[in-house]
């Protein structure tokens, strides 16, 4: 225990003279750190990054449809072609749910989706200008590197051509899904025909020397192990290095509801902020840590506000059904400015409105 004791102090004292720790020194402090330490150095990175500001935007989602060619242990959202749950928008459905913000204060459209087995490039390309016609000032996040690497593959084009294509048409960055876990072992277990960690980084690579930014995420809380989510945000930092492309880190909890791993439940509130506490000091390199609320829940923002996050995501305005499908608990998925703030204010912190590529727009 001694031992542990002068470890983490020694980490602790690199922490403070902003000096990288490696991945022998995030296990141990996944494994040994009490949450007291954890919040207290995830802090003091974050106000060295961001000051006293924790940032929100205003945005909607579009999910075009759920039916998806993969079908990952974990998801609550997939559905096969033939599945009566399953819906695919038109390009008019997608059209209309644009043109309702038209006039509006909202500054992102982030679309995502299951991978469709019929669509191609094409149309992926006529899924961007329909959003970007209806709504010519809004910045277009759209399409998962899972998504994108299948599309690609489909038309046998090279990411590089594909990503300038979609480009052409308005995308402006792509966000963070779909990395889960590295680790080929877990992929295995849970997403077996997915694409593979090479594969996502080679998306955002390519993406970033397009001038596209990215998010990055991890899907943690499952069958992965400590060592697992060190090796994750160890490649994602290993690229950033290469490209800083990468605009936030993201980590979403398993939920357990509606998918064929819920047996495994869901870790405590504990894990989630040590978890936060880790991904903020490792990544040194990535700005910002988003506490993705529609999976963590309302109610414990101000906690992972208290462990390192500075974003909390937007006012997303009940577009998504990819986490209420899985059992997000909030049961309505909007939030008002006015709430987002007091939020912030009541943790202690600075509301800022951001734009999507972390610029501040006001307080």
């Amino acid at each position: 225990m001694q031992h542990h004791n002068a470890q983490l102090q020694a980490i602790a004292q690199k922490v403070a003279k902003a000096h990288r720790i490696d991945e022998s020194e995030a296990l141990l402090l996944y494994q040994q750190a009490d949450l007291a330490l954890l919040a207290q150095l995830a802090t003091l990175v974050c106000e060295r990054s961001n000051g006293r500001n924790v940032l929100y935007n205003r945005n909607f989602h579009i999910e075009p449809t759920n039916c998806c060619r993969y079908n990952c242990q974990f998801c609550s959202y997939h559905k096969s072609v033939n599945d009566p749950q399953q819906w695919t928008l038109s390009l008019d459905d997608i059209a209309q749910i644009a043109r309702r913000y038209k006039g509006s204060d909202v500054t992102e459209a982030h679309i995502v989706g299951g991978v469709h087995p019929d669509w191609d490039l094409d149309h992926y390309c006529a899924i961007v200008r329909a959003v970007r016609n209806e709504l010519p000032h809004v910045h277009i996040k759209a399409f998962s590197a899972v998504e994108l690497y299948y599309v690609f593959e489909h038309d046998g084009v090279t990411p590089e051509y594909g990503l300038q294509r979609l480009k052409a048409e308005g995308l402006n960055s792509i966000p963070g899904g779909g990395a889960e876990i590295f680790a080929p072992e877990v992929r295995q277990q849970i997403c077996p025909d997915k694409a593979t960690a090479e594969q996502w980084l080679g998306i955002h690579a390519a993406a970033h020397r397009a001038g596209i930014p990215s998010n990055a995420t991890m899907l943690y809380g499952h069958v992965e192990t400590y060592a697992h989510r060190v090796a994750h945000m160890s490649a994602i930092r290993d690229l950033q290095d290469k490209t800083g492309g990468f605009s936030c880190f993201i980590p979403l909890k398993y939920r357990a509801a509606g998918n064929k791993m819920g047996h495994l439940g869901e870790v405590p509130l504990s894990e989630d902020l040590r978890n936060y506490a880790v991904s903020r000091i490792f990544l040194d390199n990535i700005a910002h840590l988003k506490a993705y609320w529609p999976m963590l829940g309302v109610s414990n923002l101000p906690m992972a506000i208290s462990f390192g996050a500075d974003d909390i995501d937007g006012t997303i305005d009940d577009t998504t059904k990819i986490y209420t499908m899985a059992g997000a608990t909030d049961k309505e998925v909007r939030l008002t400015v006015s709430a987002l703030q007091e939020i912030v204010r009541n943790a202690g912190k600075t509301p800022c409105e951001r734009d999507s590529l972390y610029r501040i727009l006001g307080q």
